[in-house]
């Protein structure tokens, strides 16, 4: 990225590399990267060590225009306490005293689980070797595994926040990234609030979707199926009329592969507030037996789809 469009980053009008502010004269920016709700992601050298590459992510300001985004404090404060191979690592914390403006300096990956299974769908039309799926998979467990040690559940886990490192030492090392979401859990659970909503939708998990206000830390079986498949395994129509609103055809999608659940395997269900309340909409179209293993084309008696299965379990909270 030249000059010209380093603004973005750097917060100022003026493009002269001496106007940028003192943080910045350490870096050579590269380019623009990424962009979400968050902000912007940028790719920049170290001039000290012109091998090294950093993604620098730059926060907007937080939504009433006063100070810093509690998002990005919550990332920071927890990824100042993360040390792991398997989770994004904070290099540094910048503050533009210009306009206020945050920025974390990440080391680079230059895939997401995303990009990839994208790619061998849309680009090559093959399926992710299996001895790749399993490597990716088990270093996602072994991150997630640091992360639930630590009390620290991620809540919006997705192939586009699974970054893969690309050349260089750590070729092929999963990194999990992008914790604006992430919480210190303790037991007993604690309820999400009256409107509280966590992970991306295609991968909530049931008892969220009716109306649950507990969350556990399963979610990997959804991203598992899709480094098989290359799609979503759930890809429901969301619904966003009203806050919170009741996600049927998500639930249908789900219900759809694994089977309708019951009393007999899940106790609880009858207590989840839209199990009563939309009985007759999800009773509508009912599904008595699992299709899993026709959707991930998998034996039912590989080793690979018991752990699937089980990974996608119903499985009842206790509150």
């Amino acid at each position: 990225m030249g000059d010209g469009n380093s603004r973005g980053i750097s917060g100022g009008n003026n493009n002269s590399n001496s106007n940028r502010p003192e943080w910045l004269q350490q870096y050579d920016l590269i380019g623009k990267i990424g962009e979400g709700t968050y902000g912007l992601v940028f790719l920049a050298k170290i001039k000290s060590n012109r091998s090294k590459s950093i993604a620098i992510k730059k926060f907007k300001q937080s939504k009433d225009g006063d100070g810093v985004s509690p998002t990005a404090i919550r990332e920071i404060m927890l990824l100042r306490e993360i040390n792991h191979e398997n989770v994004v690592k904070l290099v540094n914390v910048h503050i533009n005293h210009v306009d206020m403006s945050l920025y974390l300096a990440f080391d680079y990956a230059e895939h997401d689980l995303y990009e990839i299974i994208r790619h061998h769908r849309d680009k090559v039309n093959q399926a992710i070797n299996p001895y790749t799926v399993k490597a990716l998979l088990w270093q996602l467990l072994n991150g997630l595994n640091y992360l639930h040690s630590n009390w620290i559940i991620h809540r919006d886990l997705k192939p586009s926040n699974i970054l893969v490192m690309g050349e260089g030492e750590e070729q092929g090392v999963v990194k999990i990234a992008d914790f604006g979401l992430a919480r210190i859990y303790q037991a007993p659970l604690k309820p999400l609030s009256e409107n509280g909503v966590v992970v991306t939708i295609w991968y909530r998990a049931p008892e969220l979707l009716l109306g649950a206000k507990h969350y556990t830390s399963a979610v990997v079986g959804c991203i598992f199926a899709e480094l098989l498949t290359l799609k979503p395994l759930f890809q429901g129509q969301e619904v966003k009329a009203t806050p919170n609103p009741f996600q049927l055809d998500q639930l249908d999608k789900i219900f759809r592969v694994l089977g309708h659940p019951t009393q007999e395997k899940w106790p609880t269900l009858v207590n989840l507030p839209h199990w009563h309340s939309d009985l007759q909409h999800i009773q509508g179209h009912k599904y008595d037996s699992t299709g899993l293993y026709s959707v991930v084309h998998l034996s039912p008696k590989s080793p690979a789809y018991d752990l699937l299965s089980k990974m996608l379990e119903y499985v009842a909270l206790s509150f």
